[in-house]
């Protein structure tokens, strides 16, 4: 679709907002820590309230006070009326109070934003450059489980804010012909063994990941009560020949291939077909860029994708299926069944050729 052409005082005002992005951002984080924003949303069925009552209530000066609220103004996130007294925008609330950017703004500030000044190192080298600013390790991976807390939890959050809410109807697919034995790769925090006891009696759930992830997998299947059901296999993808144990009914993989690169998904594609049963799936959920209903829903995944070249490993992104759909075919896979769950995710079912 052709889109119509810019008026040149328009489009250097979107350049000029480019240009300060990072100060905006830093606007509004500490709007949001100093606790502004809500200040100034409790005082909404009162006609707002002036830069003066929010810095004596707050104890912060009024110059403080005032250069934040003045750039917050100038990007419509708040409202100053012809009193002076201020009042968040829509878009000023969705920033004080919104789930999904409440999660994208602490991921953002707390894993990203340091390591982004490296983007152009990353780009360059193929490496994650970014990843120095929080610890000396190859891949993010490798260092989730000894991330500073905060950071962990910044992470964490963003990495299961986007599944949550479609676990269920995961699970009901997972299910759908009764599995009795599951490979769950990508583990991460248990989540998914956990849930997926909790939903059969009769499962038993292998955790597949790096040692350093499983360990916390583990201690969260243990204080389920899910201990005997649930057993675990370490591995490193990023090693030499990887290979699963042979035997699964079902290999479930979350929002875990785009943590690699075409060529490695290749790799990860054929051990699942050397270990699935005969007569087993392969099952896939993501958040394919081609795939989304809105917008902003995809430029979330673009700028996931600048996470996954500066922090995460330097050449892995979020893919459109159509990228999915080839590596299952060279791996020796047929795509059965095709599913949306959710607002953003897709499941592929796959068997073997």
């Amino acid at each position: 679709m052709t889109k119509k052409p810019i008026r040149a005082i328009d489009a250097v005002q979107e350049a000029e907002k480019i240009a300060f992005a990072p100060f905006v951002f830093q606007a509004v984080v500490a709007l949001r820590k100093l606790g502004i924003f809500d200040l100034i949303f409790q005082y909404r069925k009162k006609g707002g309230i002036s830069l003066d009552n929010i810095a004596k209530e707050l104890k912060i000066s009024n110059y403080g006070i005032g250069v934040l609220l003045e750039i917050a103004e100038s990007y419509n996130i708040v409202n100053k009326d012809e009193n002076n007294q201020f009042e968040l925008t829509t878009t000023g609330y969705f920033l004080a109070f919104d789930r999904t950017v409440d999660v994208n703004i602490n991921f953002t500030q707390d894993v990203c934003y340091k390591g982004l000044f490296h983007l152009t190192e990353a780009i360059e080298t193929g490496k994650p450059a970014g990843l120095k600013e929080l610890g000396d390790w190859e891949t993010i991976y490798q260092g989730l489980s000894v991330l500073r807390p905060d950071i962990q939890k910044a992470w964490f959050e963003f990495d299961h804010h986007y599944s949550d809410e479609v676990f269920q109807e995961a699970l009901e697919f997972v299910f759908r012909n009764n599995p009795k034995t599951i490979y769950d790769v990508g583990a991460n925090t248990g989540k998914f063994a956990i849930s997926g006891s909790k939903y059969s009696d009769s499962v038993s759930i292998k955790m597949i990941d790096l040692p350093g992830q499983l360990q916390i997998a583990l201690k969260n299947v243990e204080l389920a009560g899910f201990k005997d059901r649930v057993t675990h296999h370490e591995i490193d993808w990023l090693s030499g020949n990887p290979q699963l144990p042979v035997g699964a009914d079902a290999i479930w993989m979350s929002q875990f291939l785009d943590c690699f690169s075409e060529d490695e998904i290749l790799v990860i594609l054929k051990a699942c077909v050397a270990a699935v049963n005969d007569d087993g799936e392969v099952l896939i959920m993501e958040t394919f860029t081609d795939r989304q209903r809105f917008d902003n829903a995809k430029f979330i995944l673009e700028a996931t994708s600048l996470y996954f070249t500066v922090m995460a490993n330097g050449n892995s992104k979020m893919y459109p299926s159509t990228v999915l759909m080839k590596l299952i075919d060279q791996a020796g896979l047929k795509l059965i069944e095709d599913r949306a769950v959710g607002e953003y995710h897709t499941i592929f079912a796959c068997k073997k050729k």
